[in-house]
Parts: C-alpha cells; sequence; structure tokens
C-alpha cells in the first residue's frame, strides 16, 4: 500500500474540491467547467482508494449528485483522517496485554535464575532454572539412579509404584478421567521440558533464544515446579 501516493491523490482531489466550491456563485447550477471535469477524472481513483481505506466512505462519493463535490470532500477529509491514523489503530485502541510477572515464578525457577537473567545470560538461566526443578523432584522422591526425562515418566505414570519407585499424585478423585488426564499429561509435559528446553540449553553452544522465548520456557518450568510441589509422594506398601 502506497500511503503516500494515495495521500496525495485526496489531498488533490480536495484542493479541486475547494476551489470548485469557492468559485460557484449563488444560482450557479455548476461551477468551474474545467475543474469539474478534473473532478471527473479523477473521481474514479479516489473512489478506489477510499474503498481500500473504508468502502462505505467510497460509496458516498458521487460529484453529479447534488451537494455532490460538497459531500465528496467531506468523505476525502475523513478518508485522509484515517490514511493518517491507521497505523496508530493497531496499537492504540486495544486493550492492554496481560503481562507475566517473572519474579512471581514457583522460586525454584526464578531464585537461581534471576542474577542470571540480570546478567542477560538467558539460557544460562532457563538451564539453571531447570537443573533445580530436576533436583527438587529427585529430592522429593529419594531418586538419584536415573535421568531426569526417565524419572519423569516414572513419576507421573499411572501405574502403582513399586520398591524403589515411588510416585507423585495429583490430588483429587482418582476414579476420574480428569484426574488421569491430568496425571498422563504431567508425565508428557514434565519429560518434554528437559528433552526439549533443558537439554538444548545444555547441549548447545548459543541458542538464539529471544527474551520472550526464554521467558516463556522458565514459565512452563514454574508450571511444572508447582505441580512437583503440589503432588504427594505415594510409595509401594
Amino acid at each position: 500500500m502506497d500511503r503516500d501516493w494515495m495521500r496525495q491523490q485526496l489531498e488533490e482531489f480536495l484542493d479541486l474540491a475547494t476551489r470548485y466550491d469557492a468559485g460557484r456563485r449563488p444560482g450557479d447550477y455548476i461551477g468551474d467547467p474545467n475543474v469539474y471535469a478534473r473532478l471527473h477524472r479523477a473521481e474514479p481513483t479516489v473512489k478506489q482508494i477510499l474503498r481500500v481505506l473504508d468502502p462505505a466512505i467510497a460509496d458516498k462519493v458521487d460529484i453529479d449528485q447534488m451537494a455532490g463535490v460538497a459531500m465528496a470532500r467531506n468523505e476525502v477529509q475523513r478518508g485522509l483522517g484515517i490514511l493518517a491514523d491507521k497505523d496508530e489503530w493497531a496499537t492504540r485502541p486495544v486493550p492492554d496485554a496481560p503481562t507475566l510477572a517473572a519474579d512471581r515464578f514457583h522460586p525454584w525457577v526464578w531464585e537461581p535464575a534471576a542474577p542470571l537473567w540480570a546478567a542477560e545470560a538467558r539460557q544460562d538461566a532457563v538451564l539453571a532454572a531447570a537443573r533445580t526443578v530436576n533436583r527438587r523432584l529427585q529430592q522429593k522422591l529419594n531418586r538419584h539412579d536415573i535421568g531426569e526425562t526417565d524419572l519423569c515418566l516414572q513419576t507421573f505414570d499411572l501405574k502403582e509404584p513399586v520398591t524403589g519407585k515411588p510416585r507423585l499424585r495429583f490430588p483429587g478423585d482418582r476414579n476420574t478421567p480428569t484426574w488421569r488426564a491430568r496425571q498422563e499429561g504431567a508425565k508428557y509435559l514434565a519429560a518434554g521440558v528437559f528433552l526439549a528446553i533443558r537439554n538444548v540449553a545444555a547441549h548447545e553452544d548459543d541458542v538464539p533464544w529471544t527474551e520472550q522465548e526464554a521467558l516463556e520456557h522458565l514459565a512452563t518450568l514454574s508450571v511444572l515446579a508447582r505441580w512437583i510441589e503440589e503432588c504427594t509422594v505415594e510409595s509401594a506398601a
């Protein structure tokens, strides 16, 4: 969209319409025929421009109607206003988006991440948070014998716990589909966090995460941390 050209066309038409109306004398059916002819030539282009900006405005432009030039002038002024402010409409009138405060993340996540984040070491901040969440999970289950991904898959599994392999269980009625879905979902999300976030942060030299992406990773780790803390440990009888 060539806005400079659109603005130029509208301004030239507005200037012609203003000159035309200013030159008409009381009782004249039409004004200066040369200016009127130029308005006729410009009208199709102006209507097309206005149709892009607002079809309802374009439909009102018809200089052959009674008071048509004056009405066209008014609509072109509206079109110029739209053109001037169109970019602002994308940001100004929309509601403010909610914000997520990083210092409200679960303390297992933000406390180890905060000093690294302050140093603009986003990758290291995510890695430190992931390692802390893993250590907390190991401590809660008293398991240090397997890697974090396998530990997550076993921890939230619906199978009954066996000796040396306790489970984490969400509160609630275990006979409902919702409870079972939550357990299964936590199992795969937890494993995915360590596979797709922790491992990338640990094994890639320089991950090009934006600040937004890194914050989203920390937020995901915070969700997992809250789940781990919420759950109770169930061991084999």
